[in-house]
């Protein structure tokens, strides 16, 4: 008996250590924080100066500088509307739809608070990070003649009506994650929800003056080929941080959005060359937004075949996004949100439900999902993410009119929007 106390004693004293590990607060990983705050960076990137330069050469040059600070300006905004409470409603606990305020103003995260093996400052500014570049996607399907203060009405608005109930839908584990959704970094939250808000944006400011009279053509390719360029890079911080740790997730998503990106390049140029006898640069920096637009949502979850698939497939779609549907939509989308991010995005959501797969190479599902289960409910996020945008976009649209509506006068449109509206210039006259 005295032997197996002292055994049962020896074995309490051994777990004490482990008890004291359980016990003791979560620790950030300084490999993943550093990981993180790299990743978050190369987001910001993006935005500033990636999509103001990309939309900035593709419109006209008397426009450029109106394009450069709408970029700048809502992502300001959306930076301090995120920390007022943009973060709490989209990533507290909530309900289904919302979070709620108990981190307002980044009340009660404290100094060392780890969401996961970060810092949840970072997450803080990670997730920031999504929501200013998606309103800055916006701008571009309304570019060239729209108010600026309507742009900065319409923002505050759609921020609040649109991405962060999608955000905490589908990342915060609201109604869309419990319903199983895939959206690795963004297909739904970040590219349809843009994409659809941008479409229903250019239908109710309605046509540039002269639109299909003229010919409107980018002003500055090399500008074009240099955005494109920085959000190639940013978008590794894009896909890959979303990981939220540098593990082998994160690699997995880092090589599919290189591989992806590759073939939807190959495959808007040669589907370009088919089509018109001549491969153009415009053609592949498209290239390289649609294959980066629809690899998003898939990119931790395929495998690198599958990468490649969905790559091809969506140059091929943004081609036919571009074109046709742009001509059965009878829109002025000036550079093409809706047909690049949108159909791209939609694409790509879709096809993470095939190829996440484990006998496609995927990671595979959750246990007991079937493949024709999943897409099911990869078509379903899209679908609540296009009818709740589209209504938070006209929402916020028509608010915007209302106050202080949403054209400028022709006569400054037909001048430009950068000397009427900012009292500059882009290039001497």
């Amino acid at each position: 008996m005295n032997k197996l106390l002292t055994k049962l004693g020896l074995t309490s004293l051994a777990l004490l250590p482990s008890l004291a590990m359980a016990a003791a607060p979560a620790v950030a990983d300084k490999a993943d924080n550093a990981f993180m705050m790299i990743c978050t960076a190369l987001v910001l990137f993006m935005s500033i100066p990636g999509i103001a330069l990309f939309y900035g050469g593709l419109i006209r040059g008397k426009n450029v500088l109106s394009m450069l600070t709408q970029v700048a300006v809502t992502f300001a905004l959306v930076c301090v509307l995120w920390v007022v409470y943009g973060y709490s409603l989209a990533f507290s606990q909530g309900n289904a739809f919302f979070g709620d305020f108990q981190w307002v103003m980044l009340k009660n995260i404290e100094l060392k608070a780890v969401m996961g093996s970060f810092y949840q400052y970072i997450h803080v500014a990670f997730q920031a990070s999504f929501a200013c570049i998606t309103v800055g996607l916006i701008v571009g399907a309304i570019a060239e003649r729209i108010r600026f203060s309507a742009v900065l009405i319409f923002v505050g608005v759609w921020l609040t009506l649109s991405y962060l109930p999608i955000a905490h839908m589908v990342w915060g584990g609201g109604y869309l994650a419990q319903d199983g959704a895939l959206d690795f970094a963004g297909g739904t939250v970040v590219h349809i929800n843009a994409a659809v808000a941008g479409l229903v944006g250019a239908y109710l400011v309605g046509k540039r003056a002269g639109f299909g009279k003229e010919a409107f053509k980018p002003h500055n390719l090399p500008m074009v080929f240099l955005g494109t360029a920085i959000l190639y890079v940013g978008w590794f911080g894009f896909n890959a941080g979303s990981a939220s740790a540098a593990n082998e997730i994160a690699a997995l998503a880092f090589l599919n959005t290189v591989v992806a990106t590759a073939g939807a390049v190959l495959s808007w140029v040669f589907g370009e060359w088919a089509m018109r006898g001549k491969p153009s640069l415009l053609g592949a920096c498209s290239g390289f937004i649609a294959g980066l637009v629809a690899i998003t949502p898939a990119c931790g979850y395929v495998g690198v075949g599958g990468a490649l698939i969905i790559g091809l497939a969506g140059g091929l779609a943004g081609i036919w996004g571009v074109t046709t549907l742009k001509r059965w939509l009878r829109v002025d989308d000036p550079c093409d949100v809706f047909g690049v991010h949108g159909v791209c995005g939609i694409l790509g959501c879709i096809l993470t439900g095939v190829f996440a797969s484990s006998s496609l190479g995927g990671v595979g599902y959750a246990e007991g999902v079937t493949m024709g289960h999943q897409v099911w409910v990869q078509v379903f996020s899209c679908l609540v993410t296009v009818v709740w945008s589209a209504v938070a976009a006209f929402i916020g649209f028509k608010l915007a009119d209302m106050i202080v509506g949403l054209r400028v006068p022709e006569d400054q449109e037909r001048e430009g929007l950068d000397v009427n509206s900012h009292g500059e210039n882009a290039y001497n006259q």
